[in-house]
């Protein structure tokens, strides 16, 4: 067999160890240490990889985010942020029909905001929401439905785990893809209480009411959330401002939601040391997926596979958009099936060379050159510039021409082909690394093996599965709407990178 052959024929081997339900990161170690034996036809290359693999996966800097990131979720739970924020959205909606539930999904949102993990989400609003729902007349399968969907904002509303092994593995810019997630994590919050709405009015049964909470109350409850906003505002806000790199934000709000844990009481001995315990064994379970996908990834790019399929699809003459979308199905099929760490670091070399090569048109030229012309020419006609070029200038703009060499040393720009190449390639990553986020996350509530389904009705046993099944469906079809607007428009998830550049 050729190397190509031998690497095209692991990917059944690593499906199968897989439904055997052999941990994934041992089964892609597995599979890229045996495969790199037998295309090398030795264990020198292999043991060799061993070691270097290793030390450069856990001696990386940009990891050292992740155990911050997951310390910071489990002292927000400990310092009673989670039911802060539950309480305060409860006190402004919670009377309205539909309303606990619609609060339930905004403190997952603010929940998110603080946590990065959308399991941990899901688990943590569940035990505050759900006796509250249950409390006031909610089915239960609507109930561990919204739950189950509100956790899916866990890992899209910035800061995210799975946005920074993203960033890590296509060579992107941390923050960049924090600010560009932002807007599709509210577009997801305010989707989820859409199909809420839908839903009550569709089986008004489904929900019961509770009496209005004065507002003296409400603004008391609201007062309770301060610390979420300043530790997301320190967090968030000092990465954007360049006060310090995402790493040090992560230790930042990692000391913030611990100092605010220990004041509310939360934080005690026993309570920090089981902390880093289960902060230690959720690191160590991701960096050893992380290594297993090094492994299984260095073989594949030893056997040329992702830059074949690259060369294959180009020449198949498939627009950018139709591949696109095979490939967000592909995510949507098997997210249902793998949780989206191991999805991502299992897919992304694979089909990010093949995306890196399609010109979605998201940035032309023309547009770029005159967009910074318009700039110079709003300050005032540079001195010098005659009537003439003035106007051959503005004619070009308007036809919506390029401008010439002469042109823009008028102006004193420079944008050029390869400029507007390397800024589109930056684009294009980012939006399809939010767009895989969601649809990976979708499969996270798609029956029948939704992960987040499980979790939540494993707190409520007397749910039938099958309620949930179908209240979920809801929250699915939001889900979906959303992705075809996203892919659609670009431009929404992409708009605040533009106005920060």
């Amino acid at each position: 067999m050729t190397a190509l052959e031998i690497g095209i024929a692991s990917f059944p081997v690593l499906m199968l160890l897989i439904f055997l339900r052999v941990p994934i990161g041992l089964s892609m170690f597995l599979v890229g240490l045996g495969g790199l034996i037998w295309v090398t036809d030795g264990t020198q290359v292999a043991f060799g990889r061993l070691k270097s693999e290793t030390y450069t996966t856990f001696s990386s800097y940009s990891l050292t985010i992740v155990p911050m990131f997951l310390l910071m979720g489990h002292f927000a739970t400990l310092g009673g942020m989670s039911t802060a924020l539950f309480k305060a959205a409860e006190g402004f909606l919670g009377h309205r029909k539909g309303g606990v539930a619609m609060a339930a999904i905004g403190a997952c949102a603010g929940f998110g905001a603080i946590c990065g993990s959308s399991l941990a989400t899901a688990a943590t609003m569940g035990r505050v929401a759900l006796p509250e729902l249950k409390q006031y007349g909610y089915a239960g399968g609507f109930s561990t439905a919204t739950l189950a969907a509100g956790g899916t904002l866990g890992i899209l509303i910035p800061p995210s785990v799975v946005l920074v092994i993203y960033a890590i593995l296509t060579e992107q810019n941390i923050a960049k893809l924090f600010l560009s997630a932002f807007i599709p994590g509210l577009l997801a919050a305010l989707g989820y209480v859409i199909a809420i709405s839908v839903y009550v009015r569709l089986f008004p049964e489904s929900a019961g009411t509770r009496p209005p909470v004065p507002m003296r109350e409400r603004f008391a409850a609201l007062f309770h959330v301060w610390p979420v906003l300043l530790v997301f505002g320190l967090v968030v806000g000092g990465i954007y401002l360049g006060w310090f790199t995402p790493t040090e934000g992560a230790a930042v709000g990692a000391f913030g939601t611990g100092f605010i844990a220990w004041t509310n009481g939360g934080l005690t001995r026993e309570t920090l040391a089981d902390s880093f315990l289960v902060t230690a064994r959720s690191t160590a379970m991701i960096f050893f997926i992380v290594l297993g996908a090094g492994f299984y990834n260095g073989f594949l790019a030893l056997t040329r596979v992702p830059q074949e399929l690259a060369d294959f699809v180009v020449s198949q003459g498939l627009s950018p958009w139709m591949v696109l979308a095979l490939i967000l199905a592909f995510y949507l099929v098997f997210g249902c099936l793998m949780d989206s760490l191991s999805m991502i670091l299992l897919t992304i070399p694979i089909f990010f060379p093949v995306i890196s090569v399609m010109d979605f048109g998201l940035l032309s030229l023309p547009a770029m050159q005159a967009d910074a012309a318009m700039e110079v020419l709003k300050a005032g006609v540079p001195e010098g510039m005659g009537a003439e070029m003035l106007a051959s200038i503005q004619d070009a703009i308007a036809a919506g021409a390029e401008l010439t060499r002469e042109q823009m040393k008028e102006l004193g720009i420079r944008v050029t082909e390869g400029r507007v190449n390397r800024i589109e390639a930056e684009y294009v990553a980012i939006w399809f690394g939010v767009l895989v986020l969601i649809v990976v996350e979708v499969g996270l509530i798609t029956p029948p093996v939704g992960m987040n389904l499980f979790i939540i009705n494993a707190m409520d046993r007397k749910t039938r599965m099958i309620d949930t099944y179908k209240a979920v469906m809801f929250f699915v079809a939001s889900d979906l709407i959303r992705v075809v607007i996203l892919v659609a428009f670009p431009i929404i998830t992409l708009l605040p990178l533009m106005l920060t550049q």
